[in-house]
């Protein structure tokens, strides 16, 4: 999983954070959380602000159905 595999890395924020509300996620907190993903396996340093935004959007998106 890469940085770029959006849907992956929300499906897998899902199952290991069920109750966590991605509204109330820093970036911080939610590039850890990414970072630390079975299967995740992308350099952190090419992670920016404009990742983990769309990363949040796309999480608030599933979880609005």
């Amino acid at each position: 999983m890469k940085w770029i595999d959006t849907l992956e890395i929300v499906l897998a924020l899902e199952d290991a954070h069920p109750d966590a509300d991605p509204l109330r996620v820093n970036f911080v907190e939610l590039r850890d959380w990414i970072v630390a993903l079975d299967g995740f396996d992308d350099d952190v340093a090419r992670c920016g602000e404009r990742i983990l935004e769309a990363i949040q959007m796309a999480w608030i998106e599933e979880r609005d159905g």
